[in-house]
């Protein structure tokens, strides 16, 4: 099958089909592009490419394998285009680092605008432009045609207009792809560096012009690549419905992880036909399960976006079965997703993963105690050496309750690292040098490399705080060690 489809993608890598000087200059032949998009898709239809990812990712032994499990299985649904490009820009901010490169992504729906899309954006008070457009999009319900995406500059409060940059970009799109509904059928957004202008004029005449003359149809390995900046690989979730219809996400980020309402960026398609009321409504709800329960390094992005899209071009009938399997796919797709950034963040030795049962409160208040473990810098220091330090783990769960749940009743609680019973009755149970081999073991298990360019596995440092009957809060938080790689990595992010 990998072969099939390489040959496959090799037979039409440029779907745009679109002269070097034409998109230079911004002309753009619709019904050329139509017409061999229409060939592509037949072409891909015949070979029925459906592979999904798996739930839990496999082993990988080299970034090859990796690649080639996402290609596989990253087939784009029905009725979208995706393609890439780069360019050049001098940051007036910073002149004397010279020219930098800068990457451009458009995601171009084939068959014309839907209404059916829904966002949801970051909380920061900081908001990046792209945001500030992209929230007037979503209040105004008019439809989308186009996303375009650019990476190393987040333009958030930058010294030029930063909204009128945005639009800039978004129209450079409209006018190559000719959509009749213009810039504002465009979501525009940006990840890097904050307070630096957007390049718009360089997008907007350089990068979109190469990027829609490789619009392609197969995959979505390389939006998923191109829109990564301290990712050190790329992240794709796939997932095909009953019905016939595919939901493919992509995202990035790697650092400034602590979403508010998703992470960072990330982008899920579908062909199943779905209201836009619907969509919006489970993707909420996915969002918060999922991308609001990780954290890398508890900071809070300025640009932190989530969309969702439809093609509406495969039915899928409203009865109950259909749409609960649409919302567990939805489910899946965004969860494989905020575990991969996880995975993938900078400096990333071990992913942890803290489950809380019988929390006193809320769901909402459980998660935020799991995420008050996850961001305790000395537990992830100690996780990072893989050395279990069980005072640290109690201190992180202790002052979370002493700030903000102080009548908290812990006469029940037990608490578990890996499968061992650390904690119960008010007592750690420690005793003998086996239980600290096996804790130790444990974490070693669930090791990293923390500049791995692919993930090697799956594994987590599994934290389990129960409260026994006290409560019925619930709630998993993935977070990340701390590691002398994300001081490095952060220490010299824009140099």
């Amino acid at each position: 099958m990998a072969a099939a489809f390489s040959l496959q993608i090799a037979g039409r890598r440029n779907v745009g089909g679109i002269s070097h000087s034409n998109a230079q200059h911004g002309l753009y032949d619709a019904n050329e592009y139509f017409s061999k998009r229409f060939s592509a898709v037949s072409s891909l239809n015949s070979l029925a490419i459906s592979a999904d990812t798996d739930v839990i990712l496999p082993e990988f032994s080299t970034k090859e394998e990796y690649m080639e499990y996402l290609t596989e299985r990253s087939a784009l649904p029905q009725g979208f285009a995706s393609g890439t490009a780069s360019g050049k820009f001098i940051s007036v901010e910073a002149p004397a680092m010279g020219p930098l490169p800068i990457r451009g992504t458009v995601i171009h729906l084939t068959d014309g605008p839907t209404d059916s899309w829904a966002a949801v954006f970051t909380k920061n008070k900081f908001p990046g432009s792209p945001i500030i457009v992209g929230r007037d999009r979503l209040a105004k319900g008019g439809p989308l045609h186009a996303l375009v995406i650019n990476n190393k500059v987040s333009n958030v409060c930058s010294g030029g207009d930063g909204v009128a940059d945005s639009e800039k970009v978004c129209a450079a799109v409209a006018d190559v792809l000719k959509l009749p509904g213009g810039a504002e059928t465009v979501l525009p957004s940006s990840t890097g560096v904050i307070g630096w202008r957007l390049p718009a004029t360089e997008l907007a005449q350089d990068v979109v012009p190469l990027a829609v003359k490789a619009l392609q149809v197969e995959n979505a390995v390389n939006a998923a690549q191109a829109i990564c900046t301290t990712d050190r690989y790329p992240k794709v979730r796939s997932k095909t419905l009953s019905c016939g219809a595919r939901i493919v996400g992509i995202a990035k980020g790697a650092g400034m992880i602590e979403p508010n309402m998703a992470t960072m960026l990330a982008y899920i398609m579908t062909d199943a036909t779905v209201d836009k009321a619907t969509l919006q409504s489970m993707l909420s709800e996915s969002v918060n399960k999922s991308f609001n329960s990780i954290s890398v390094d508890g900071s809070e992005s300025t640009s932190d976006t989530v969309v969702a899209l439809s093609s509406n071009l495969v039915p899928m009938s409203k009865s109950d079965g259909d749409i609960a399997e649409f919302k567990d796919a939805l489910m899946e797709v965004c969860s494989g997703l905020s575990a991969d950034i996880v995975r993938n963040g900078e400096g990333t030795g071990h992913v942890l993963r803290v489950k809380v049962k019988g929390y006193p409160g809320t769901n909402y208040q459980a998660t935020q105690m799991g995420r008050n473990v996850v961001n305790s810098a000395l537990f992830k220091c100690a996780v990072a050496g893989n050395d279990p330090n069980t005072g640290r783990l109690a201190s992180a769960i202790g002052s979370f309750l002493g700030r903000f749940n102080e009548d908290a009743s812990i006469d029940e609680m037990s608490i578990t690292m890996g499968e061992r019973m650390i904690f119960s009755a008010g007592k750690f149970i420690l005793e003998g040098d086996e239980v600290e081999k096996e804790l130790s073991k444990h974490m070693e298990d669930a090791q990293l490399g923390e500049c791995d360019d692919f993930p090697i596995h799956q594994k987590f440092v599994e934290i389990g705080i129960d409260f026994g009957s006290v409560g019925t809060g619930t709630a998993t938080v993935l977070g990340s060690d701390l590691t002398k790689e994300y001081v490095a990595v952060n220490a010299d992010y824009r140099s």
